[in-house]
């Protein structure tokens, strides 16, 4: 695979950021600093340029035509499973399935292997990190099965309480999912340690990857994860699409999430034989176009050099904490020794979402709120934080932006 060309064997940053063409706007007649990239990425050209050019040459349905559109479809749609394969180091492409995203990825092996094999008194173990989509469909399973839910707690810093996770894992623990990374405040988990303690109780590991693999290298061979999910719109790739890995014999003995077309091999009124994975987790037309643009998106990822982003991006974490951290009305909201690019924070008594309304006004795009992490927030006493976060085309003039307009807010509120 060649490099864009745009990208030099050295990290240029802002080679890099004329590939992102939004990044050129204006916003209220300032330039745009987007920092809310843990909600979601921006595109680069290679991305929308690839759904451009998949709706105007070869817009057509997969695995079902004989026509050469078809054919085309479906063979850059099976590449760029084979692409993902690659890029998390998957043992088979059948192991990869698609979804809309990491939310869709945790709910069909919550409605499929969980109500399959989670019973009454039997447990699951999630950790006070999780964003929504790791608590509401583990809370909604259950509830129907009549099993108990588990929580790993944190200390101050927003690190998992590792000695106590070991205590709560029995004999009754079933499966643990945790995030790799946390959205809300940038930690990064010990997965493996996770994944290996977990395993030799006998319980099977999720990991939410939804705000680690545009940042950190994933192996999940490596890892020895069960299963792996995460979304392509946080990985430069287009919304609405979103990959579960799951370890090959798990999906053979899982039943299908939805019914209809392509995942069956056979139909009769009286039975129906389903296919083989990944397809009998892909009921009906996919998202066809944005199955090509993530795999263009992981092309991108790759050709910049995930080492490269991860170096990168430390470094704006490094600068902006010292930064942010002059201001004494600045606190931040998780301080792990291991961070991924996210600073968390609160401005005195000024509400968070007044925080953000006023940077927007400056041209700075951060989140606020609770960030689908109510928990996080209540354990640290706070209705919100303003969220800036990193990605691989941010810079230190943008981080030199984000002070500024932090004193803006504070002028604004003297």
């Amino acid at each position: 695979m060649t490099a864009p060309a745009s990208i030099k064997t050295a990290y240029d940053v802002e080679k890099i950021r004329k590939d992102f063409p939004i990044l050129n706007r204006q916003v209220h007649g300032k330039p745009l600093v987007y920092l809310d990239n843990a909600a979601t990425t921006q595109k680069p050209l290679s991305v929308i340029e690839m759904e451009d050019r998949y709706y105007r040459e070869m817009n057509a349905n997969i695995h079902r035509g004989v026509h050469l559109l078809s054919q085309e479809s479906t063979k850059a749609y099976e590449d760029a499973r084979v692409t993902i394969q690659k890029f998390i180091n998957a043992a088979s492409s059948s192991e990869i399935i698609y979804t809309r995203g990491t939310t869709e990825s945790i709910n069909l092996v919550a409605q499929t292997w969980g109500r399959k094999n989670i019973q009454a008194g039997d447990e699951i173990l999630i950790s006070h990190l999780e964003h929504h989509s790791n608590i509401v469909p583990w809370q909604m399973l259950c509830e129907e099965k009549g099993a108990k839910l588990k929580v790993i707690p944190i200390n101050d810093r927003g690190e998992l309480l590792m000695d106590e996770f070991k205590k709560l894992v029995t004999s009754k623990t079933k499966l643990v999912s945790v995030g790799h990374v946390s959205n809300a405040l940038g930690t990064i988990n010990p997965i493996a340690d996770i994944i290996h303690y977990a395993h030799e109780h006998g319980a099977l590991v999720l990991i939410d990857g939804a705000q680690s693999v545009a940042h950190l290298k994933v192996d999940v061979q490596k890892l020895d994860c069960d299963f792996y999910a995460f979304s392509g719109h946080k990985i430069y790739g287009p919304t609405g699409i979103g990959v579960l890995y799951g370890k090959l014999a798990l999906l053979n003995a899982m039943p299908p999430y939805q019914g209809g077309g392509d995942m069956i091999a056979s139909v009769t009124f009286e039975k129906t034989l389903y296919a083989k994975p990944p397809h009998k987790f892909e009921a009906g037309t996919p998202h066809i176009a944005g199955v090509i643009g993530l795999g263009k998106a992981l092309d991108y990822v790759t050709a910049v050099g995930l080492d490269a982003i991860a170096a990168h991006e430390h470094e704006l974490l490094v600068y902006g904490t010292q930064a942010l951290s002059q201001i004494k009305q600045v606190r931040i909201i998780g301080t792990a020794a291991m961070k991924a690019g996210v600073l968390s924070f609160t401005l005195g008594e000024i509400h968070p979402h007044d925080i953000g309304t006023i940077l927007d006004r400056q041209g700075v795009a951060v989140r606020a709120g609770h960030h689908c992490a109510q928990p996080v927030m209540d354990r640290f006493n706070i209705p919100a934080t303003a969220r800036a976060s990193f990605a691989l085309y941010n810079t230190k003039p943008e981080v030199d932006l984000l002070v500024a307009a932090v004193h803006k807010v504070l002028e604004v509120f003297k």
